[in-house]
């Protein structure tokens, strides 16, 4: 499974003959691979178009590319907040309320995340192929459908240490700008141009996929809960600046704490650990059918709804496992 950091193009209509050469080495002879597009068709049409270079087909003849448009900009966050307004609204009928949640297409981003992941799960694990996921800029939803997709196929992904690594590589090493996407509270009404909750989507489908496998996943929702909040405001370095330039030159690791080291913590560790834990070696498919993806009410109405029956029910859960 690869990434692109950038789309397979080159310059002022050119091709890019080093982008050809690299691809051409990845497949042995007579192997072929899968270019996961996700921008539109149209997208990629319009950035030739404007000059963004060429991918003819003859040129990568060993792959095909799939095209799985994921928003990633404005309409992602203009869905988030509809989403926020929705369920901030004091008492909705039913009709206005199921009305506004799909309104909002947040659901509708879920599911077509989880879809693309699970296609590139499947070209690797069914069709034993090579796969490489690229859109616009390599940092935003091209790191989704990656880090869905590790988590679907390996087992050690979903341990608690896994699932940090995962983060670790696939988010910050990788280059996700939080502090552009992340730039201010997640329910705030100003917005700048540059955010877009794609880390907050990504931690939805995550919980979506421990939903569906509640015996799977080594954590709980609690450490994803503490990983959104962390996301926006927090007292680690862990998500500070935009990628690891910067965190170099602000010196981040040396004048800040982490926040994999806080939650490693044998006291702190064990609030995230998922008591129903069993090792499955297998892979995890999702169902993305629309009665299986459900809105995350632990997150957007942890403020409304009262946790404390849920809480009781968790200790419950753990005192009976420990017992």
């Amino acid at each position: 499974l690869l990434r692109s950091s950038q789309p397979l193009t080159g310059h002022n209509r050119r091709r890019c003959r080093e982008d050809e050469r690299l691809l051409g080495t990845i497949l042995d002879e007579g192997e072929r691979g899968f270019i996961i597009d996700t921008r539109s068709a149209q997208a990629a049409k319009q950035a030739r178009i404007s000059g963004g270079g060429t991918e003819p087909k003859s040129s990568y003849p060993q792959w095909r590319r799939l095209h799985r448009a994921l928003e990633r900009g404005r309409p992602l966050q203009e869905s988030f907040s509809r989403l926020v307004e929705a369920c901030s609204e004091p008492s909705p009928s039913m009709e206005r309320w199921l009305g506004r949640l799909d309104g909002s297409r947040w659901l509708s981003h879920v599911k077509a995340a989880l879809s693309t992941a699970c296609l590139a799960a499947q070209c690797l694990d069914r069709e034993d192929s090579k796969v490489l996921v690229h859109g616009a800029e390599g940092t935003d939803t091209t790191l989704l459908v990656t880090a869905l997709a590790q988590l679907i196929l390996d087992p050690s992904c979903r341990s608690l240490e896994g699932f940090q690594g995962l983060l670790e590589r696939e988010w910050i090493e990788a280059g996700h700008p939080f502090q552009l996407r992340c730039a201010r509270s997640a329910s705030c009404q100003a917005r700048g141009k540059q955010e877009a909750p794609l880390f907050l989507l990504f931690l939805d489908c995550v919980w979506q996929l421990s939903r569906q496998f509640p015996f799977s996943l080594q954590f709980g929702e609690q450490l994803l809960l503490t990983l959104f909040d962390n996301a926006y405001a927090s007292a680690f370095g862990t998500f500070l600046c935009n990628n690891e330039r910067e965190r170099s030159l602000c010196k981040v690791r040396e004048s800040t704490h982490s926040l994999w080291a806080w939650l490693n913590q044998p006291e702190e560790r064990q609030k995230y650990l998922n008591p129903l834990y069993s090792h499955n070696p297998l892979v995890i498919w999702p169902s993305v059918e629309p009665q299986s993806i459900q809105l995350w009410q632990g997150l957007f109405l942890r403020w409304i709804r009262p946790s404390q029956h849920l809480d009781e029910a968790w200790e419950e859960i753990q005192r009976l496992v420990e017992g």
